[in-house]
């Protein structure tokens, strides 16, 4: 069963990929409705195979973010508001199913629950997932507290009360409170702890995150020195036969620098800064230069 999760996962995940690689609509809005449609796809496998649906969907989601694909800014702009829509319907069911007079029959759970999770449960299984990767302590620090309870833990009550889960105590609104109480105090807390802790950049830019986000490019960059027997050496850039697909963006002389066209002349010595995405056609040029 568990191998047919994994297999379901990763082959959707890899699938996906090269079909956003290589397949190309005239519409751009259609990216976005094509992984919609993966999405759908991962949980009705994982269901059929016996697995969790939620979780294929959120490690199909994570494996397909964190490649390079193209479009990724419009589907993430697409999904983002997606995502707030979800929330806006969760939060408008949560106050059908929540009773605010029950509240405080479970005050005293929730705030031990609240407690413990925030100074023990989490800080323990941050710091011990995040010092393998030689994080600061102070951003460990940070990190653990920015853990606010919200809508995922609030969903999966509301699957424990739906489902009839025999649960002796009210479920429901012990994760409603806690979620209250994280975002009231963490939340509140917020900027205070991160002042603290002397992790603010005032010169970064605050909307430089998830939501200003840059389409990933492929093109790259390479510094070459032109040797005396370089096939290009003392020819014009138009002269040189260079590939369409490679750009010369600037040449570094004597200390100095230039800006080329198609009528300068290549140099020995002169360090080119070209761009492109594939340099398979410079292998003669590189070959005699550095």
């Amino acid at each position: 069963m568990y191998l047919y999760f994994a297999v379901s996962i990763s082959g959707i995940s890899k699938i996906t990929i090269y079909l956003l690689r290589h397949i190309h609509f005239e519409i751009d809005e259609f990216y976005p409705i094509f992984v919609m449609g993966i999405a759908v796809l991962s949980y009705a496998l994982s269901e059929n195979f016996g697995g969790n649906g939620y979780l294929s969907v959120y490690m199909t989601g994570l494996m397909i973010g964190n490649s390079k694909i193209p479009h990724k800014k419009s589907m993430f702009q697409f999904f983002n508001g997606l995502s707030w829509i979800m929330q806006i319907m969760l939060f408008f069911i949560l106050g059908l199913l929540s009773f605010p007079s029950k509240i405080s029959y479970v005050m005293l759970k929730g705030i031990s629950i609240s407690v413990f999770m925030i100074f023990i449960a989490r800080p323990i299984a941050i710091f011990s997932i995040l010092s393998w990767f030689k994080i600061p302590l102070k951003q460990q620090a940070f990190v653990s507290w920015v853990g606010l309870r919200g809508a995922a833990s609030i969903v999966f009550a509301i699957y424990a009360v739906t489902y009839g889960v025999p649960i002796q105590s009210d479920i429901f609104h012990i994760v409603f409170f806690v979620a209250l109480f994280s975002v009231a105090i963490q939340g509140t807390l917020l900027p205070t702890v991160a002042k603290k802790l002397d992790l603010i950049d005032d010169e970064s830019p605050v909307l430089k995150t998830f939501n200003d986000y840059r389409e990933e490019i492929s093109t790259k960059l390479l510094e070459i020195t032109i040797q005396h027997n370089s096939s290009i050496t003392n020819k014009t850039i138009m002269d040189s036969n260079i590939p369409e697909d490679i750009l010369i963006v600037m040449i570094k002389r004597n200390g100095e620098v230039l800006i080329p066209n198609g009528s300068t002349y290549i140099l020995p010595q002169d360090v080119l800064v070209i761009a492109g995405n594939n340099f398979d056609g410079l292998n003669d040029l590189l070959s005699n230069s550095n």
